[in-house]
């Protein structure tokens, strides 16, 4: 009997493998909860709660400006935790702690 060593997976593969489908999940989780805040206020998406900055409508541009500042921090809060779990500096969240951890919000 012959084995196939390019079909063998490793545990560093395995981990690898495993990491990335969390990192897909987490992003996925990020997103839609950005999304849902967007929707608190009938938007379509936070892209297009966004693109209401500098809008005539005082409230529409205001609403802009906090999700445009707010999105910022999430993404730049989730990506350095994650990077930490990646080093190995943190224990990995489930994603419903790492979202209970994002920088809140609150509607002008």
């Amino acid at each position: 009997m012959t084995i196939d060593f390019s079909k063998v997976v490793t545990a560093e593969q395995r981990a690898a493998e495993a990491l990335a489908a969390a990192m897909a999940e987490y992003s996925g989780a990020i997103q839609a909860h950005l999304e849902a805040k967007a929707h608190e206020r009938n938007y379509d998406s936070i892209q297009s709660a966004v693109s209401y900055r500098d809008d005539p409508n005082p409230q529409f541009a205001a609403e802009a400006e906090a999700l445009f500042a707010w999105r910022s921090a999430v993404w730049t809060y989730a990506t350095a935790e994650l990077g930490r779990v990646t080093a190995g500096e943190r224990t990995q969240p489930t994603v419903a702690e790492l979202i209970a951890e994002l920088p809140a919000f609150a509607w002008p």
